[in-house]
């Protein structure tokens, strides 16, 4: 029996067969509203131009330079010699389980059941799946702007409507109440926040997010909280809105190994869940990835229940990194830089330089060498600003900041 059942070709609807206008299979218009990271595109370019001999200096990625723990990695090694190399739950193995609840119950002060933690390939696909289990045409999404950009393009790809919550600077990057408020109405149905922020820095107050608890609270909307660099911050208190009373029950608290534990290339994330949502997402997992496999999970139980003076000495190292940044930005004409209390990137503001920001970062890497992102990728909040990520070596850091402030200071005024 063929893939029509034994049908004919000519007995199928000829509607579901119709070549596009080119002449070829079409396809599906839903993919257009995907978006992309920028930083995937220009570490692509970057990487054209190191192939054609070039030396790129390379501060568009956000993922750190370190090395994953040795005893991470030889937890992985130990697990695929023992033979863990098949399917794992898809909701992820009881003991990764454990110790991400364990994480999550020190570091928040909230109690964490094992059972509300799920695990999948990295943090992204939380934010995925959170979306399409939630979110259907005509529900409004309130997202970060600037923000991570795989948020808007989750939010429109469910057919959605994502509602931009500027961050700003006068406020740390973070957000003002009052334009919360306005953002939320009888259609929102998520409100995504994220601090420590990616591409800001900026790490929201807690009795801020105590406040916009609050005003959720009078919605019946959920809350992803994106809490990935919660580990890298410089002395400010990071705090989470799943914290406040009666937001556990609604708010997705998404966490994962890559940038604490420099295990970019692992694939590993969780979250903590409402008990509504465990059936719902773990559906997702199964029909997508399946599992995350069992030796990567025995690497981030390593990563969590080890030692932890990996993570402090990186985020000491970063601190001294996002001085040196800070610090060369702000002695450049045309631009200012606020220091960024958390992640690993500086968002500095070049409205003051003669040149828009995109054929800044376009000539930053043609000419350069550079390779830094432009803030418009980020959301409009993002317009006059560059992304740059400091999560490289002290020495390419001050190489790179050298090229810009060469650049900057060769164009005419």
């Amino acid at each position: 029996m063929g893939l029509y059942g034994g049908r004919k070709l000519s007995s199928v609807r000829v509607s579901a067969l119709r070549p596009d206008d080119t002449g070829q299979p079409s396809v599906a218009a839903a993919v257009a509203r995907l978006g992309t990271e920028s930083a995937f595109a220009v570490l692509a370019r970057a990487q054209e131009l190191e192939r054609q001999g070039r030396e790129i200096v390379h501060l568009e990625i956000g993922e750190p330079d370190f090395p994953t723990p040795a005893h991470v990695g030889e937890a992985a090694i130990a697990s695929i010699r023992a033979g863990e190399t098949h399917y794992a739950p898809a909701a992820g193995m009881a003991e990764l389980r454990e110790a991400a609840a364990s994480h999550l119950t020190r570091s928040r002060g909230i109690a964490i059941e094992p059972a509300r933690v799920l695990v999948a390939n990295g943090a992204k696909p939380f934010i995925l799946f959170t979306v399409l289990a939630l979110c259907e045409p005509g529900d409004e999404v309130v997202v970060p702007d600037p923000g991570f950009p795989i948020y808007a393009s989750a939010v429109r790809w469910a057919g959605a409507t994502p509602v931009a919550l500027r961050l700003r600077e006068a406020h740390g990057f973070g957000f003002d109440l009052e334009e919360l408020g306005a953002a939320l109405s009888e259609r929102t149905k998520l409100v995504i926040l994220n601090s420590p922020n990616n591409p800001t820095g900026g790490v929201q107050a807690a009795a801020q997010l105590a406040q916009a608890a609050r005003m959720i609270m009078q919605t019946r909307a959920w809350v992803l909280s994106d809490e990935i660099y919660a580990q890298i911050a410089y002395g400010e208190e990071v705090s989470s809105i799943a914290t406040v009373e009666g937001m556990a029950e609604r708010t997705v608290l998404l966490d994962g190994l890559s940038k604490a534990y420099a295990m970019t290339g692992w694939r590993c994330g969780y979250a903590a869940v409402p008990e509504r949502l465990i059936d719902p997402l773990t559906r997702l997992i199964v029909n997508s990835t399946s599992c995350v496999p069992p030796f990567v999970q025995r690497a981030a139980i390593a990563a969590l229940d080890g030692p932890q003076e990996s993570v402090e000495e990186m985020v000491a190292q970063l601190r001294d990194r996002r001085d040196l940044v800070v610090d060369a930005l702000n002695a450049l004409p045309g631009v200012s830089c606020a220091t960024p209390s958390g992640a690993f990137y500086a968002f500095p503001d070049v409205s003051g330089v003669p040149l828009p920001a995109e054929s800044l970062a376009d000539r930053l890497l043609d000419e350069a060498g550079v390779a830094v992102l432009a803030g418009s990728g980020f959301g409009p909040g993002g317009v006059g600003h560059l992304r740059i990520s400091y999560a490289a070596s002290r020495a390419t850091l001050a190489l790179g900041m050298e090229r810009i402030g060469e650049l900057i200071a060769g164009l005419p005024r």
